[in-house]
Formats: C-alpha cells, structure tokens, sequence
C-alpha cells in the first residue's frame, strides 16, 4: 500500500481519531500563513507583526493593533476547503473524535465540525473589556479605529495574543484527546510553535501521521510521513 492508502485504512478502521492542524489548513482557503514567504511576517509595517498582536501592544497602541488586525487577519470572504469538509465529514462517519486547531478562522466550524478545540481562540469572539458583552466579526469590520462597546467599553478579540497564556481548559481537553487517540493526524503546521508543538509527545498510540508540504522536527518520530498539501490528501475522505 502506498502513503495514502494507509491513511485511509487507518482512518476507516479507527472510531477515535483526532486531528491537530496549523495554519496550512488554512491558506488552501487564502487565509495567509504567518510565516509564509508571503505570510503576515514578511509584510511591510511600522512595527513587525509579531509586536503588534502583542498584549502589550495592544494595550498601549489599539488604534495601530486593530489597524493591522482588522487588515490582516480578518477574512470574511473565506470558505472551508476539501481538509475543512472532509473532517466535519469523518466526524459525522464517527471515525474523528476532535479537531485541535492553532488557527482562529473559525473554518472547520463553518465546515460543520462540531468538536474544534481552538488553542489560540476565534476571530468570530470579540468582548467588551469592561462589561464581557459579546460582539460578532462584523461588528469589529463595521467599525472605525478602536471598536466599543455600548457601554463605552473597548472590545477585545478572543484571541491568544503574544505574552498571553493559553486557555488552561482548552489545553486540557486538547491532551486528554492526543493521549486517547488511536490514530493521531498533524496537518499543516510546521510544529515549531510552543506550547503547541509539544502536544505530540502526549501521543501513546501507534499512527502518528504528518501531512505536511515541507518536513518538520518531528518527522522522524511519525509513523506515516505525507509531503503534500493537507486539502488535497484529505479529499480522498469526501
């Protein structure tokens, strides 16, 4: 059997696979890649990108951060692709437990994904700092400068901002179902960002697989290796 062959046998005679993707899943639906050649790092700002999706940033510049965010790493126009459907559809089949994902889009859910354990928070979740009222994605494009609140509040994005922490809950229920996995698939991440990254080493089972375009520190540690573009492999699922 070659590569994808495997893939599929494991999947199709397993009922608790879990997913764990990175931007890569993504950028098939033109949400660019951090750190892509064209990604978010090689842009032109006043500030490079990593200092402005600071905390301290944010807190000090709002104006420049909500600038930069509203630019950059907003896309509302974007659509799950062939990856995004095909795991809301395993799901569906009952062979996926859950997708554990670094991305904030919001796509595997548009998808119809139901179990997403979003490390790095949504896009879709924005909040007022003062009173926690609850505000949309389009509520943040629909406003100039600094969104706010009714109650004169500013609105913060749900999102994990540098220098702050991940939430404790997600990442718990994200271990629990890495440890329990029978089959475990890492798409589209280059697994160089912590804590993430180190979510692998919590994997006891045996189907490690890595679907991935370019190699990664832990390809020597997989039990099925993929070179090719995490949309295309998984459409084989649909």
């Amino acid at each position: 059997m070659n590569e994808l062959e495997i893939l599929k046998s494991w999947v199709e005679n397993s009922d608790n696979v879990v997913f764990f993707g990175g931007a890569g899943v993504s950028t098939e639906s033109n949400v660019p890649d951090f750190r892509s050649a064209d990604g978010l790092y090689n842009m032109k700002y006043d500030y490079p990108p990593e200092t402005i999706i600071s905390h301290s940033f944010y807190m000090k510049n709002p104006e420049e951060f909500y600038r930069f965010y509203k630019d950059r790493m907003l896309y509302p126009e974007a659509e799950p692709n062939p990856a995004h459907l095909a795991l809301a559809k395993l799901e569906q089949e009952g062979h996926l437990k859950a997708v554990i994902t670094q991305n904030i889009d919001g796509l595997h859910q548009a998808a119809g994904s139901k179990e997403v354990l979003e490390l790095h928070g949504s896009v879709h979740r924005n909040y007022c700092t003062r009173c926690n009222k609850f505000y949309d994605m389009n509520y943040i494009l629909e406003q100039e400068g600094v969104p706010r609140c009714s109650c004169g509040g500013m609105v913060k994005p749900d999102v994990v901002l540098y220098e702050e922490s991940l939430d404790s809950d997600v990442i718990d229920s994200a271990l629990r179902y890495i440890r329990k996995a029978d089959v475990l698939i890492i798409g589209g991440t280059s697994l160089t960002v912590y804590p993430a990254a180190g979510f692998v080493s919590y994997y006891r089972g045996s189907k490690l697989v890595l679907i991935n375009k370019s190699a990664t520190p832990m390809d020597n540690r997989a039990d099925l290796v993929i070179n090719q573009p995490i949309g295309q492999v998984m459409s084989m699922f649909l």
